[in-house]
């Protein structure tokens, strides 16, 4: 399989927030169709690296394909980057680009269950290996637990009526494919907005299958560390609730709360925004690719040197002359 998953979004913006330099290492942790990876290669000198991750086993085909020595393909969820790269004998890295949510290539294939197009097994795996499907979820989640998943991933707004609708259906008889969900919300769905409606509820199911937010807080976690100073962390988003954790970690070095401070008033975090705002596609790209419509892109870098100096200690009376 040599075919891309879908065409880049921004990927020139992407690109040109890497700041690639020669004899760099950079890290896609996002693999898929392997677009972002070939235009990095084009840019890359012969003495660069690049690192690609995936856990979709698809993935792998279209990085075999690339046939580049500068290219290493890990088979793995990028929430163990850190792990991987001390595999590999990387403490550090120049730029790291993380292109999040589904992919175009998982949507379009039937059989993974992402879609509500086709009628399918409830898969949504972005690792085929995982033992936890969608299928598990709706079937064996608590009605609260249900309620929780659809109203904080897919901001559904009738979240709670959702959940006791699905745990109704599934009394009696298992919910097995894609049109047994559909069937069991159809009256729920608000009319003339029925393709968004499902679109929330496959998202919140999809997220709570393959832990996408607590992978991405893992991630941004090792960041720092996996930085060289001055190196470059670009991260698209499709969702708020990804933007809102990328946001507030590049602004606030964490996810929730204020800022840390010390004694003098200097914010104690590891980045710092390139963009202030988010960098979002033009109308262009987005008549050409409709996935762009929602793409969010922020860019930080990591502090060259530490912030700020803390201030000498005044001398005592048992300091030394000078």
């Amino acid at each position: 399989m040599t075919t891309s998953y879908h065409e880049p979004v921004m990927l020139t913006e992407c690109l040109d927030g890497l700041a690639i330099k020669p004899g760099g290492i950079y890290v896609d942790v996002t693999f898929g169709g392997g677009g972002h990876s070939r235009a990095i290669l084009e840019r890359m000198d012969p003495n660069s690296r690049l690192i690609a991750f995936d856990q979709d086993a698809d993935a792998r085909a279209n990085a075999e394909a690339i046939h580049d020595p500068r290219l290493t393909f890990v088979p793995a969820n990028f929430r163990n980057l850190k792990r991987f790269l001390r595999l590999y004998g990387i403490k550090q890295v120049d730029g790291i680009l993380a292109d999040l949510g589904i992919s175009s290539h998982q949507i379009d294939t039937p059989e993974r269950g992402f879609a509500t197009r086709f009628d399918a097994d409830l898969d949504m795996r972005m690792n085929q290996q995982a033992e936890r499907s969608a299928k598990a979820v709706v079937n064996t989640a608590t009605e609260a637990e249900l309620h929780k998943i659809l109203g904080m991933y897919g901001e559904i707004t009738n979240a709670r009526t959702a959940a006791t609708a699905i745990v109704a259906a599934r009394a009696n008889r298992p919910l097995q494919t894609v049109n047994d969900l559909k069937a069991a919300l159809q009256r729920l769905a608000p009319r003339g907005k029925e393709n968004k409606f499902f679109a929330q509820v496959f998202q919140a199911i999809r997220i709570e299958v393959n832990e996408e937010l607590s992978v991405l807080e893992e991630f941004l976690e090792q960041v720092p560390d996996t930085l060289t100073p001055g190196g470059r962390l670009v991260v698209m988003s499709y969702h708020s609730l990804e933007d809102r954790l990328v946001k507030n970690f590049i602004n606030k070095g964490k996810f929730h709360g204020e800022v840390e401070k010390d004694l003098y008033g200097n914010e104690l975090k590891p980045l710092q925004a390139v963009n202030r705002k988010p960098i979002e596609a033009s109308a262009e790209e987005i008549s050409r690719n409709p996935r762009a419509r929602s793409a969010k892109l922020r860019i930080a870098e990591k502090w060259l040197k530490t912030p700020f100096a803390p201030p000498k200690p005044l001398p005592g009376k048992n300091a030394k002359a000078a």
